[in-house]
């Protein structure tokens, strides 16, 4: 079907973000699953996207990078999902989502690979410090089931993988505003689906690899 998205991924990256994005919205996709050392680098994959990085989606013709413009496109793109903000919802929507894809992503990659911003740099920096970029996520979620509110929309995507990997792998505190959160999101269908997909394609590549 040449509606069909293309979708390139490892089950071992990001690229499981924009998995559970495509399960929300229904799309009809063909998953590429590629090989960071050499598939991932060839000359056909660079020239989808030159970062030579997953996850990327081709659809119509187009090419989509970026967990973040993956979760918003797909919303628009698949409109009876239902994903997208309505109008009282935008704020919310482009604020964290580009919060989440922005400060709160450096202030933890750095923090988790021994970065700390030194004291009196803070203005330098677009989070300013870890603590304050947990802060504002916290602030995001006090007294919300989702970040737009009471419905689930792509930015509930993009954030609670943040927030869920955040959780797992110990880079993210254990607050009840983000627990309480993360098993909100855990229980969707889509989030189960996409979950035991990649999870059953990383059993067999460890199982290829032992």
């Amino acid at each position: 079907m040449a509606d069909k998205i293309q979708f390139y991924t490892n089950p071992m990256s990001r690229g499981q973000i924009a998995r559970w994005m495509l399960e929300e919205s229904g799309a009809d996709y063909e998953a590429h699953i590629l090989d960071y050392e050499t598939s991932m680098k060839s000359p056909d994959y660079l020239a989808i996207n030159p970062m030579g990085k997953v996850p990327a989606i081709v659809h119509q013709g187009h090419i989509v990078t970026e967990c973040a413009a993956i979760c918003a496109y797909l919303a628009e793109a698949f409109p009876q999902a239902d994903l997208a903000p309505r109008a009282d919802e935008r704020a919310d929507y482009y604020r964290w989502m580009f919060f989440a894809a922005g400060p709160l992503e450096a202030a933890i990659t750095n923090r988790a690979a021994g970065f700390e911003v030194p004291t009196g740099r803070e203005k330098s920096f677009g989070y300013g410090s870890y603590e304050d970029a947990v802060g504002a996520l916290e602030i995001a979620l006090t007294d919300k089931d989702y970040i737009c509110g009471a419905r689930f929309t792509a930015a509930d995507v993009y954030v609670g993988s943040q927030i869920d990997w955040g959780l797992l792998f110990k880079t993210l505190p254990e607050r009840p505003a983000f627990t309480a959160y993360a098993e909100r999101i855990r229980q969707r269908p889509a989030y189960r689906r996409a979950k035991e997909i990649d999870n059953a394609l990383i059993a067999k590549m460890q199982a290829g690899a032992g």
